[in-house]
Formats: C-alpha cells, structure tokens, sequence
C-alpha cells in the first residue's frame, strides 16, 4: 500500500471539504449535470485519444501504481543472484531451477538459465519483456496526462453551458446567482479531478516506471551473472555499479549472505 497516495487525497480532500464548510452548506456543491458533463466529457475525448484497450489496461495499471507499493530492495536482488550462482557453479545451472524468488521476471529468467538456454536468448526475452512492461507504463501516464488535460476543458463546457442556460432565462433576476454558481461548479469539478487525480497519478507512473525500469536492468545483469556461473567477487563489483553511491559505500563493508546462511565477502 502507498501510504504517501493515500495520505495525499485524504489531505487534499479534507482541506477542500473544510474549506466548503468553513463558508457554506456542503451540499450546495453537488450537482449530478455537471458531473456527469465533467467526467462523460473526459472519457469520451480519452476514448478518441487513445485506442479502446490501451484506455482499459491504463486504467488498471494506474490505480496500481498509485496505490500499491512493492517493496523491492536491490541489495536483496544481489543477494539472491549470490546465492543461486553459488548454487550453479557447485551443482550446475539446473540445480537454480528450485528458488523461492517472488519477483515473476527475476523468477522467468532464473527458469531459462535452469532450462540451459544460451545468454544470446536470454537477453532478447528479457530485454524484449522490459521494454514492453516500461511500454505499457508509458502509455498508462500519457492516458493519465491526457485525462488531466481534458478534465478543465470540459469543466469550462459545463460552465459555458450553464451561462447559456442562465442567460436564456432572464426573467427573474432572483435566479441568476444561483444558476451562475451552479455554472460554475462544473469548473470546480474539473480542476479538482485533474489535479486530485488524474495529473498525480499520470506522475506517479513515470516515476514507478523508472524505477522499475532499473530494476529490471539489475534483474537482467543478475541473470547473466547467474548463467555464467560468475565468482561472488566479481558479480558483486558489476550488480552493485547498478546502486546509487551511497548504498554502494554502505554495501563496501557489508556482506551477503548465501543461502546455508554463511557469508561471502568481499
């Protein structure tokens, strides 16, 4: 669970909710028109957009990347890439097959080094699976971004909508404010989606997208090192150039452990 996605829209929801009801009556601010033109609107643009399934697969992976948090650390990538070369240089690469690894695309490559496939074909499957995952990540932010974009656009239709409306019935001066804030809420409902929302999240998946575009270049070095059955030594000089500075300084006097439990350091 991302606490930090949660924690955004409760805040920027009760400072909204708290700033309707420090000047008014709350439910004054409800008007389904103007909804419905706001979100009606927004998705039917996102449907010209884009193709229908790229809209469909985005959605998900959105609200995914949003909301979900896995905790993936790459020192324990590194560990577990130790561990199993040590594994197939005592006992061969057939012995990696029976791994506990939970990660679906460090567990893909590990099985083809079991199978005893060449590193040719290992790197076209794996390089050509990243960047279709990093694709769809991709696409999901644009659909977010243009959901963003179009969210206000439709907001001042509903206004402009309402202003006609208002405009055609003159005739009781008593009417006009109530119609104009009513105009006008379709405005507020368009700015508070994007910006709430659909502009956060679009963020959010470049950012998890580059994340996880790294970690997955660390995955694929792990499995090349665990193919060629690499010494502890050296695998730990080229997985670790994958780390940022300072967990490469903390990691010069730390150990990795392999899987009897013992350590091998450097």
């Amino acid at each position: 669970m991302d606490f930090g996605t949660i924690s955004g829209m409760i805040i920027g929801v009760t400072v909204v909710t708290l700033a309707i009801l420090a000047g008014s009556d709350i439910t004054i601010f409800f008007n389904l028109p103007g909804l419905l033109i706001v979100l009606g609107g927004t998705f039917a643009a996102t449907l010209i957009k884009f193709p229908i399934n790229a809209v469909f697969v985005a959605m998900p992976v959105g609200f995914k990347a949003a909301f979900a948090n896995e905790k993936e650390e790459p020192r324990d990538y590194i560990r577990t890439a130790l561990q199993l070369s040590k594994l197939a240089r005592k006992n061969g690469l057939h012995a990696v097959e029976n791994n506990k690894i939970k990660n679906a695309f460090f567990k893909k490559g590990v099985q083809m080094c079991a199978d005893g496939r060449d590193l040719g074909y290992i790197r076209k499957i794996l390089t050509q699976d990243m960047a279709l995952s990093i694709k769809r990540q991709e696409v999901g932010s644009k659909v977010f971004e243009a959901i963003g974009e179009s969210a206000p656009a439709f907001g001042m239709f509903g206004t402009l909508v309402g202003l006609v409306q208002m405009l055609a019935n003159m005739s009781d001066p008593k009417t006009i404010g109530p119609a104009m804030a009513v105009a006008l809420l379709t405005t507020l409902y368009g700015v508070l989606f994007a910006n709430l929302i659909a502009l956060p999240i679009a963020d959010k998946l470049m950012e998890k997208s580059a994340q996880d575009k790294g970690l997955r270049s660390l995955v694929i070095e792990c499995v090349f090192q665990i193919q060629q059955k690499q010494n502890p030594t050296t695998m730990i000089e080229i997985l670790e150039a994958h780390l940022p500075e300072k967990q490469r300084r903390s990691g010069a006097n730390d150990s990795y452990t392999d899987g009897s439990g013992k350590k091998s350091s450097r």
